[in-house]
C-alpha cells in the first residue's frame, strides 16, 4: 500500500468518525498484512496537516487523538448553519472549571475560598455529567473532602493535548476583565464542533481575575 493510499484512508476515517481517533485506532483500520506502524500513521497525519495548511480545515491533535475540524477563524461564519441559540455556560461555571483546571487537585472549599461564594452543587453536577472533571482523591482533612481534577474529555473538548497547553497566566491577564458578578450569566457562548479557540477563550477570560491572583495557600 502506498503512502498516499494510507493518507487517503486516514483522511476519510477522520472525516467520517466525527470524533478524535488515536494512532492505534487509525492503524486498526488496515488489514494485518498491510497495516502501517505508528511511524507511518504519524507520517500520514503530518502529510495531511501540510495539505490542509492553506485550507479551512485542520488536523487537530488533542488528548484523545487526532481529528479534522474547522479552523477557528472560520467558526463565526460556519456557525450560521445552526441558527438555534448555542449552548451557554454561566460565568460561575466557567470560573469553577478554570480553577479546577489551573489549581487541581482542588476541593470545593478551596474553590469557594477563591470565588468568595458557595459553589452551586448544580455546577459541579454539570461538570461531572459532561465528564469534564472527576474525583481524583481526598484531602487529608476532617471529612476527607473530595479533590477535583480534569479529564481527557475536558482536554479534548477544549482542543488541548495536555494541561501544559492551557494559556499562561500572563495571557489570561491580557484578555481583560469580564463584566458582571460571579454568578451572573456570561456572554461567552460555546458551540461544540465550531473550533476550539472560542471555547478556549471563554474558559480563559472567565478565569482571568481568579487565577491571576490566587490566595497564597493555593499557590
Amino acid at each position: 500500500m502506498t503512502e498516499q493510499e494510507i493518507r487517503n484512508i486516514i483522511e476519510a476515517a477522520l472525516l467520517a468518525a466525527g470524533k478524535a481517533l488515536s494512532v492505534t485506532e487509525l492503524a486498526q483500520l488496515f488489514d494485518e498484512p498491510v497495516r502501517p506502524d505508528a511511524a507511518a500513521v504519524h507520517a500520514a497525519l503530518d502529510g495531511l496537516s501540510a495539505d490542509y495548511a492553506t485550507r479551512a480545515l485542520q488536523i487537530k491533535h488533542t488528548a484523545a487523538g487526532f481529528r479534522v475540524q474547522v479552523r477557528s477563524s472560520y467558526a463565526p461564519v460556519i456557525s450560521r448553519l445552526w441558527p438555534e441559540r448555542p449552548q451557554r455556560y454561566s460565568r460561575a461555571l466557567l470560573e469553577t472549571m478554570a480553577l479546577i483546571a489551573y489549581r487541581q487537585p482542588i476541593t470545593r472549599a478551596e474553590i469557594e475560598a477563591v470565588r468568595g461564594v458557595v459553589v452551586n452543587p448544580n455546577i459541579v453536577k454539570t461538570l461531572l455529567e459532561r465528564n469534564w472533571i472527576r474525583v481524583v482523591g481526598h484531602r487529608d482533612l476532617p471529612g476527607r473532602p473530595e479533590l477535583l481534577g480534569t479529564t481527557h474529555e475536558f482536554l479534548d473538548y477544549f482542543g488541548l493535548r495536555g494541561l501544559n497547553e492551557l494559556p499562561p497566566l500572563t495571557e489570561l491577564r491580557s484578555l481583560g476583565d469580564t463584566d458582571g458578578d460571579g454568578d451572573s450569566d456570561s456572554d461567552a457562548d460555546i458551540r461544540e464542533g465550531a473550533g476550539d479557540l472560542q471555547q478556549h477563550s471563554a474558559l480563559a477570560s472567565a478565569s482571568t481575575e481568579l487565577v491571576a491572583s490566587p490566595p497564597n495557600d493555593l499557590s
